[in-house]
């Protein structure tokens, strides 16, 4: 009686792994039509192939059965020119990967920067706390009350724009300063109809005040390269600059009573 001639462990641990990886593919892709995503793949991969190779290698002849063949690989005279081509062509195809995986992409990325991302209930800064359900700009009620000394309170804020702020905003709020091309994100374009024209004033200082540093930890990593105007500027002086923002694009800021 002819003994039947078992499949090498290598050869299983080899076909156990594809069959898992290419189950998952057709059960999520296929069936269900959903996308799994490929860093959850990578995890999923990994649970199976440390399970797999903990059974394989659950007894010491089973450990020495599947590394037999990588042991005569390296240590066997007559598979010398095997052995070499391995050594050569496993480089070759781990530098292409490394190569390919490095080059730039031209796509658009998947990342999308979140204009207005949701402020914190209560913030310092300027030694002190602010509620932003509660904070207004001193400045707003002499709109009505004064108008002239109003005109003078936004011309002071467009120079202290200017001399601060239109850099990376640009001369025309519109986010096309000098340093905005070295900037990713590129710097806000206040004119848009998408932003300050849907805040509230007190946003606008927590973000000017706090800057990037100050950005909510929740759903991070933020992206912006804006300085903390606290250390630079005074509070009154960003209220100021806040009014510059409202007048010269045309919008009224957003309370809590018109929502």
């Amino acid at each position: 009686m002819t003994q039947k001639r078992r499949i090498p462990r290598l050869l299983q641990f080899a076909l156990i792994i594809l069959g898992v990886y290419f189950s998952f593919i057709l059960v999520f892709d296929v069936l269900l039509g959903q996308l799994i995503p490929k860093s959850l793949l990578t995890m999923y991969m990994v649970f199976v192939v440390s399970g797999v190779l903990m059974v394989f290698t659950f007894t010491d002849e089973g450990a020495q059965e599947l590394i037999a063949p990588i042991k005569a690989l390296v240590e066997d005279p007559s598979k010398k020119i095997i052995r070499n081509l391995l050594f050569v062509i496993l480089p070759i195809l781990a530098g292409y990967y490394t190569h390919t995986s490095m080059l730039p992409s031209f796509d658009a990325p998947i990342e999308l920067r979140t204009i207005h991302p949701a402020p914190p209930s209560n913030f310092k800064a300027f030694g002190k706390s602010f509620s932003l359900a509660s904070l207004e700009n001193p400045y707003r009620k002499f709109e009505k009350e004064a108008p002239q000394y109003y005109r003078e309170l936004i011309r002071d804020g467009g120079d202290i724009y200017i001399k601060n702020c239109q850099y990376c905003h640009g001369d025309k709020l519109d986010g096309k300063g000098p340093y905005a091309a070295g900037l990713n994100p590129s710097p806000i374009n206040f004119r848009d109809v998408g932003t300050i024209a849907q805040l509230q004033e007190s946003f606008l200082f927590w973000r000017i005040a706090t800057g990037g540093p100050g950005l909510p930890a929740e759903a991070a990593p933020w992206i912006s390269s804006m300085p903390v105007w606290e250390n630079f500027l005074t509070e009154e002086e960003v209220w100021k600059v806040i009014l510059f923002l409202y007048d010269y694009t045309g919008r009224q800021p957003r309370s809590w009573t018109n929502e």
